[in-house]
């Protein structure tokens, strides 16, 4: 594997082409409804275009909410957010009939690098069951030396691909797209806020873990499988 050696601008631009991503299909269907209820007479129609479009907007706007967080500089006035603000946008984002959220976490001011860790993290655990299921968020220990433990639960549960080698910043050709670039920011993330990521896949459920580790020159990821599961 092969280090990345990542410009600042290219992150931002990557980083851009991911959050255009998340909110693109959800302003399309907006559109969508907006172009039936100029040309439909229908009234049931109209109505469907009015679900759609009251749906699609509180969609777009929890994704846009959840990235402000997560990848931007929401709260930079300070260097703490409110865990209380990460569960808000962390519930709206997953507000769907595919995946359930249970937040155990008390509500303080934390580090703003491990809130975005956290949220972060929660991206992995929503790919690690493409096809939905239990999402469980566990925060122990202080507001400044927290431990974070998001169990997932879901039929062909799995650790996302190359997932190891991004969050430690490696890939085989050295070079990250913007598929890739939210587990490599993760990663960033993580070093940044001295935390150690763990990634353990046992039958349907993956555990991924991050714990601070004081002084770390860098992110250790390590990997554990079930291989009866595999």
């Amino acid at each position: 594997m092969i280090k990345v050696d990542l410009e600042g601008l290219d992150l931002a631009a990557l980083l851009c082409s991911r959050v255009c991503h998340d909110v693109i299909s959800p302003v399309g269907a907006i559109v969508n409804g907006l172009e039936v209820l100029e040309d439909e007479k229908d009234e049931s129609m109209r109505n469907f275009a009015l679900d759609l479009i009251k749906k699609s907007s509180k969609q777009a706007s929890a994704r846009l909410q959840f990235a402000r967080i997560a990848f931007g500089a929401a709260g930079s006035a300070g260097s703490s957010i409110d865990t209380g603000d990460a569960e808000h946008v962390a519930r709206a984002f997953l507000h769907d009939d595919k995946n359930r959220l249970t937040w155990n976490a008390a509500r303080v001011l934390m580090p703003k690098n491990k809130v975005k860790l956290l949220l972060n993290l929660l991206v992995l655990a929503v790919a690690a069951i493409p096809r939905g299921g239990q999402i469980d968020v566990t925060v122990t220990g202080t507001a400044e030396t927290p431990v974070f433990t998001i169990k997932s639960k879901g039929l062909n549960a799995r650790i996302p691909t190359h997932s190891e080698h991004l969050l430690s910043g490696h890939t085989e050709t050295g070079v990250v797209d913007a598929h890739g670039i939210q587990v490599f920011y993760t990663g960033l993330i993580a070093k940044a806020a001295k935390m150690e990521i763990s990634l353990a896949l046992e039958g349907d459920e993956v555990t991924i873990m991050a714990k601070d580790v004081a002084d770390s020159p860098s992110t250790t990821v390590t990997s554990v499988e079930n291989s009866a599961s595999a």
